[in-house]
């Protein structure tokens, strides 16, 4: 598949996930085997582009290509966005009409922009129009499960100039509750001519084959089971490939914990780079042969950046001994 410049052969994708692909994390993912990451979605109203938490999530790390997911439900904004993103070194702006946090659906944005289609229609338009980079499109099946609209919004989405869809196999109300359908992406990808990415409960090889051979999808995007665990890409690509693959041992997980962390407080400071840390250190944990006591509660009490390097050290030297 090809987007403007870049080609992939069945790729596999880094999800945007907000306070989650953020540039450490995106850039471990890549190192991983992820062909390509997505930012953390960014509020196309640029006058909020100075903030420190915009700054950040706008560190778009060395590797290419370099894509910014724009999060708006206003059309000149995200038209506004698009272009600034592009200035800013975006490869390609990807649009987010896919989350259902209540916090973006209330503003009209995500995937509430499914259900009015005109406005879908201004939006796309207007980005492909403003951006000098290709555009692409994350969504879902539709605003619920009676009206599963994302075959008329693809079409839709093909027509405006958009070079690649990703679709999760939800609608906005399903929000992360219900199993994932690919019957409808596989009608997507029967309806239009762009490269289409199955996004939803991909989880490990099979599940990788059962989504794939279901919609005939040009790749895959991983999410939620990327936390954690970044080998989930090379494991994937292994096993669709009929490679073998070998589970990094409890001590390889922890030495690529160590320096994911180093990297989170290089970008955010000690101080606020050890909040967000702690997330990544219960995921990791939870991957280890040996569970661990590891709850929210118990790492807010390993506060700071010094604690949590020692902790993870620690731990590190407990299966060192143990051979």
């Amino acid at each position: 598949m090809k987007i403007g410049s870049y080609e992939f052969s069945r790729p596999l994708v880094l999800a945007p996930m907000a306070g989650v692909t953020d540039m450490p994390f995106r850039s471990l993912c890549n190192s991983m085997g992820a062909d390509y990451v997505v930012s953390e979605m960014i509020a196309a109203k640029t006058e909020l582009w100075k903030s420190k938490k915009t700054q950040t999530r706008l560190s778009l790390g060395s590797f290419k290509p370099r894509i910014v997911q724009l999060v708006g439900g206003n059309e000149v904004l995200m038209a506004e966005g698009a272009a600034r993103a592009c200035d800013s070194g975006a490869d390609i702006v990807d649009i987010n009409m896919g989350c259902p946090a209540k916090k973006v659906c209330r503003k009209a944005a995500g995937s509430a922009l499914l259900s009015d289609p005109a406005l879908v229609i201004k939006i796309l338009r207007a980005v492909v129009k403003a951006s000098k980079s290709p555009v692409t499109l994350k969504m879902r099946t539709g605003p619920n499960q009676t009206n599963k609209n994302g075959v008329s919004i693809a079409k839709i989405a093909e027509s405006e100039g958009i070079s690649a869809i990703a679709i999760h196999g939800r609608t906005r109300n399903c929000r992360y509750d219900v199993p994932a359908e690919y019957e409808t992406i596989a009608a997507i990808k029967d309806s239009i001519g762009i490269p289409v990415l199955v996004n939803g409960d991909i989880r490990c090889g099979s599940s990788a084959f059962k989504a794939l051979s279901e919609t005939n999808a040009d790749g895959l995007m991983i999410g939620r089971a990327a936390q954690g665990n970044p080998w989930i890409f090379s494991s994937i690509r292994a096993a669709l490939d009929g490679e073998r693959w070998n589970e990094p041992t409890p001590i390889e997980r922890l030495e690529v914990l160590h320096s994911l962390l180093e990297s989170i407080y290089q970008l955010y400071g000690k101080e606020q780079g050890s909040r967000v840390a702690r997330k990544h250190i219960i995921w990791f944990l939870s991957y280890l042969p040996i569970k661990s006591e590891i709850n929210k509660a118990t790492m807010n009490k390993i506060k700071t950046s010094h604690d949590q390097l020692n902790f993870v050290q620690f731990r590190k030297r407990e299966f060192e001994n143990k051979g």
